[in-house]
């Protein structure tokens, strides 16, 4: 898929490096060549040696060494590769991009080039939400830079939040779509994500422990491959992400709606944790205190969006895959699952809450199809997004 693809990839100063040694390792697996790029910095953190005997070919690393000026200057190596890679793309990195500073030789070619340039950011989640980084980001998403990540999660300095830089694979992912090689190029996909909120009164609502991450991280995993994305989503606590077609829902009902009218897809992921049940007659007004008692509340049922796609006659999408949160007999329930709603697969997990999974950033899945339980080890949801992503590429393209 990458083979004869030339990526010049420029290594920040932070301690995401270590990560760039996997990337190397599985680019080239998959046929790349990749010339490495180190800026003083990532020197702190990962060893022209290192990098080097990964990438089978030089470390460039000064701007002014007039062997290399001689051999390949600048402006040559700016414009040799495919793509340029930038990971981890540091706050200082995104910085000078955004300004067009050109004061060493990652920034020097990143003015230079006249190629494609993904960046794959990694800072302190404080540095990440930072008015000053937020502009950057626009600046560059407007000058036409791709972006993969920055995912959510624990950080080497001990706080939590967005920031971490993307895993290498990935990384490699958006890398192929970037280079229009994504499996699922052409492929138009529906994701649903995040809970659904059902109205009591105009303040108060029913809700679920949902965050969104899942289906976020499978958004993003997907579109990585080359596909359209279209990404409906109810108020989830993560944002939605880049590169992909955002449809803001609230409730169940809205959810619905809105999935008739991203049809026809070639496959849909439904993740979002939706209500079963709503209020059958909200108010529109505060429900008051009131000396006669409690309010009495009656419920409708929802629309099952799972089961009414997954049994369309015309239109119905080639691959459907569900998702079960259960908290017992997780494979038992899910299997029946899948048979009550007539999808292809359900991804099932147990989110009980001793496992720290519901709003967590870890999963534990088991992929449920027609031929049998398969379970995956525990991993981050970015991990499973791109397995899955993987497995419905396979499907949808062989």
């Amino acid at each position: 898929m990458l083979a004869s693809k030339r990526i010049l990839l420029i290594i920040g100063g932070g301690i995401a490096a270590y990560k760039t040694l996997d990337l190397i390792r599985r680019l080239r697996e998959r046929g790349a060549a990749v010339t490495p790029v180190l800026t003083g910095a990532a020197e702190e953190f990962v060893t022209p040696l290192s990098v080097s005997a990964l990438a089978g070919e030089k470390v460039y690393r000064a701007l002014f060494d007039l062997t290399d000026e001689a051999e390949m200057g600048h402006i040559q190596l700016s414009r040799s590769a495919d793509l340029v890679v930038v990971a981890p793309a540091t706050a200082d990195l995104m910085g000078k991009m955004a300004a067009g500073l050109a004061n060493d030789l990652a920034s020097t070619l990143l003015m230079a080039t006249d190629t494609p340039v993904l960046i794959a950011p990694a800072m302190n989640v404080r540095m990440w939400q930072h008015p000053a980084t937020r502009r950057n980001h626009a600046q560059l998403a407007a000058d036409g830079i791709r972006f993969i990540g920055p995912n959510e999660g624990d950080m080497a300095c001990g706080e939590y939040g967005p920031g971490r830089m993307s895993e290498p694979l990935e990384i490699v992912a958006a890398i192929e779509a970037a280079l229009g090689d994504g499996p699922l190029k052409g492929k138009r996909v529906l994701v649903t994500s995040g809970p659904t909120h059902e109205p009591i009164d105009p303040v108060r609502y029913i809700a679920n422990r949902s965050s969104g991450a899942q289906g976020t991280a499978v958004a993003r995993a997907l579109a990585a491959l080359g596909a359209e994305v279209v990404f409906v989503t109810g108020p989830a606590d993560v944002p939605p992400p880049d590169g992909v077609e955002v449809v803001r829902v609230q409730s169940a009902r809205e959810m619905d709606a809105a999935v008739d009218a991203a049809l026809p897809v070639d496959a849909g992921v439904f993740a979002a944790a939706v209500a079963d049940w709503r209020v059958a007659s909200a108010s529109d007004r505060k429900l008051k205190k009131s000396r006669d008692g409690l309010p009495v509340l009656e419920f409708a049922e929802n629309p099952d969006i799972l089961k009414r796609v997954s049994r369309m006659e015309a239109g119905r999408p080639p691959l459907v895959v569900g998702f079960a949160a259960e908290t017992n007999d997780v494979i038992e329930n899910a299997t029946a699952k899948r048979l009550r709603k007539g999808c292809d697969w359900i991804v099932a997990n147990d989110v009980s809450p001793a496992t720290g999974i519901m709003g967590g950033s870890e999963n534990a899945v088991i992929l449920i199809t027609g031929e049998g339980a398969e379970e995956w080890p525990r991993m981050s949801k970015e991990a499973v997004a791109d397995r899955l992503a993987r497995r419905i590429a396979e499907t949808l393209v062989g």
